[in-house]
């Protein structure tokens, strides 16, 4: 089914509440794009920024709340080590030259994950990037660098750990939400909408436990290509779909009706 981009942006059909508050994207297929037109990997990853910049504009113009993007997984670090360290160049790359234009423009920058596997360097400029835009209220862009969900939900078990050891927290007393207060991004909504490009069909230990019940949106679009039409189409799908955390349609129209 084809979904217009003006089904999307029309104020009259769509109202601000229909839209997804935090979107969450795999951005996959760099390097399969590059080959496909016989460059070299990286040179797909250099191209993908240009898509990044479109996503982070996309969302800023239907005042999307948030927006997280898998950057770099824990698992990334096996991939051949000049593609690793073109990653790493085009990260450092990236925050040294955006970062002002994404002040500029009122974005919040925040990057999550286990940042101790990067140079002095990168984690200096990760830091400048967190002060420099910390008082930003325009879209928050949460960037996952050396993330994995299970890391996340194991740093978060941590945490409780420390405080089960120091005797301000009583095992049997822990909840989810204590547990979802100790991972990343727990000052914002869950995610409301996942995609993932590229045409794999899973979310490779990406926001395990914040993604629980967000809507699932996978399209064979290769990360570069995906433009401000293809994040339409997939926005527009979301809308169309009946959200129901586990009540029945009936119930959600109810509630609808009463609201």
């Amino acid at each position: 089914m084809e979904y217009s981009i003006f089904m999307v942006l029309n104020a009259d059909k769509i109202s601000q509440q229909c839209l997804p508050k935090h979107v969450a994207i795999i951005m996959d297929g760099n390097g399969r794009w590059a080959q496909a037109k016989n460059r070299p990997r990286v040179y797909g990853h250099k191209k993908g920024v240009d898509a990044v910049r479109q996503s982070v504009q996309f969302c800023t113009k239907l005042g999307i709340e948030s927006l997280t993007l898998f950057a770099f997984s824990s698992e990334n670090w096996h991939r051949p080590e000049d593609e690793v360290s073109t990653l790493m160049e085009l990260f450092l790359f990236v925050l040294s030259k955006e970062v002002k234009k994404l002040h500029k423009n009122n974005v919040k920058l925040t990057i999550i994950g286990d940042l101790s596997r990067f140079s002095d360097t990168l984690r200096s400029k990760v830091d400048a990037a967190h002060e420099l835009t910390a008082n930003n209220t325009g879209l928050q862009l949460n960037v996952a660098a050396n993330y994995g969900g299970r890391w996340d939900i194991t740093n978060a078990a941590k945490q409780l750990g420390k405080l089960i050891a120091a005797g301000t927290l009583n095992p049997d007393d822990i909840t989810e939400h204590d547990l979802a207060a100790h991972m990343s991004m727990q000052d914002q909504a869950e995610p409301d909408l996942l995609i993932r490009t590229g045409g794999d069909l899973r979310i490779s230990n990406f926001l395990l436990w914040q993604a629980a019940y967000a809507e699932l949106y996978f399209t064979d679009t290769l990360w570069p290509d995906f433009n401000e039409a293809a994040f339409a189409d997939a926005i527009a799908c979301y809308v169309a779909r009946e959200r129901r955390f586990g009540c029945t349609g009936e119930q959600i129209k109810q509630l609808l009706a009463e609201t």
